[in-house]
């Protein structure tokens, strides 16, 4: 497997020449800069990748090429922003990049209530609170049928934070949960949010699931010919959010897409914290059912508790049994490398990490600190040399 590293470019606070002295080989970034639904020129793409590889590295994922809202919806000129896409993807393959990691989670991308969760050890995670994504819902935003989807006894908690909150303490709740959409032009505030709720309003998930098999069906075809590997990224978490209905959240939502066009270019990034924040997915069993059509792998990990909330893990110590997974991964390489497949080798990534040590000083993007990934790869490094020995 190859060892890459998730890079925001001139966003990052994080520098290539840092990142060169993690030991990854490769970089996972994207044109953070371009508003969604453009086209990604040439020679933007050209020089993001020379840049990459004056500093050591190849461009290995595009991360991510988004789709707009639009495309979502199933609204507006549709057939402008699918061959946007078609073209975005052509550029990408002519200047030697051929793997591009995507979701399909309306308005949000992942979404957490807490930045900087203390954990037991010293330093900070990410998590995800119930009770606050309910007291958001309900209290702040302000949702209709909000407390359909939360228990009794989350709602009650909400309420009552909701009332000893402070502004301050509200402001920081909703920018925690804008916090997941890095490159993003569209940052809400209340009224922004719920004016852009109401655009996907009596859209159930069969809506959505229509919509997203016309992007496959506009777009596979294209990859297929330029050799191109599209890979989705599973929902974070995975589970309805705002009340818009996700669709890439568990074992057959997953098998559901792969069968929607039934290509390898229509492929998984295997997120191993996204898929392993519902309890009730069998991470590694997923792994083994479609590891032939993973083309990229988040490697990380999560610890649930019993009230739907969660929280980000040290890479080898959560819910999820990340050795098994590498395991999964590292035989499937085999097999793709006995086929003489040039495309054997699947890249991964450290995914989020632990605010540790110097990083809080560093102001990097919330989930992406360098120390904290370098303890992940450090792990996860070490469990792929044992599996291969």
């Amino acid at each position: 497997m190859k060892e890459t590293w998730r890079w925001y470019g001139p966003l990052d606070q994080v520098q290539l020449s840092e990142i060169r002295q993690t030991g990854a080989a490769g970089i996972v970034t994207a044109l953070h800069e371009i508003p969604y639904g453009e086209v990604w020129q040439r020679n933007s793409i050209s020089k993001r990748r020379d840049k990459i590889k004056a500093a050591g590295f190849e461009w290995d994922v595009v991360e991510s090429l988004p789709l707009h809202e639009d495309i979502k919806r199933g609204t507006g000129d549709l057939a402008s922003l699918f061959a946007n896409y078609r073209q975005s993807m052509a550029n990408l393959a002519a200047e030697g990049i051929h793997t591009v990691c995507y979701n399909f989670m309306p308005l949000l991308d992942w979404t957490r209530t807490e930045l900087k969760s203390p954990v037991a050890n010293g330093g900070t995670c990410l998590r995800f609170s119930a009770f606050r994504m309910a007291a958001f819902e309900i209290c702040m935003l302000d949702r209709a049928e909000a407390e359909n989807d939360y228990p009794a006894e989350v709602i009650a908690k909400a309420h009552e934070w909701y009332v000893a909150s402070s502004d301050e303490d509200q402001k920081e709740l909703l920018n925690s949960i804008m916090s997941g959409m890095p490159g993003a032009y569209d940052r809400y505030d209340i009224e922004g949010l719920q004016r852009a709720l109401y655009t996907y309003r009596g859209m159930n998930a069969a809506d959505i699931r229509a919509n997203y098999q016309r992007f496959l069906h506009e777009v596979v075809p294209t990859a297929e010919d330029l050799g191109l590997r599209l890979c989705v990224h599973p929902d974070d978490p995975p589970r309805d959010i705002l009340g818009l209905p996700r669709i890439v959240s568990d074992a057959d939502d997953i098998a559901w897409i792969m069968n929607a066009y039934d290509a390898q270019a229509n492929g998984l990034t295997l997120c191993s914290g996204s898929l392993g924040a519902n309890p009730e997915n069998d991470v590694v069993e997923i792994a083994r059912k479609h590891s032939d059509r993973v083309h990229f792998a988040h490697l990380r990990n999560v610890r649930n508790d019993p009230d739907g909330s969660f929280e980000e893990a040290e890479h080898l110590r959560g819910d999820t049994d990340i050795p098994a997974l590498c395991r999964i991964l590292l035989e499937e390489e085999k097999t793709r490398k006995s086929a003489e497949r040039r495309d054997w080798q699947i890249p991964f990534r450290p995914d989020h990490g632990h605010e540790l040590l110097s990083d809080p000083q560093k102001k990097t993007f919330p989930g992406y600190p360098l120390i904290g990934r370098l303890r992940g790869l450090a792990e996860i490094r070490g469990v792929l040399h044992a599996l291969s020995a």
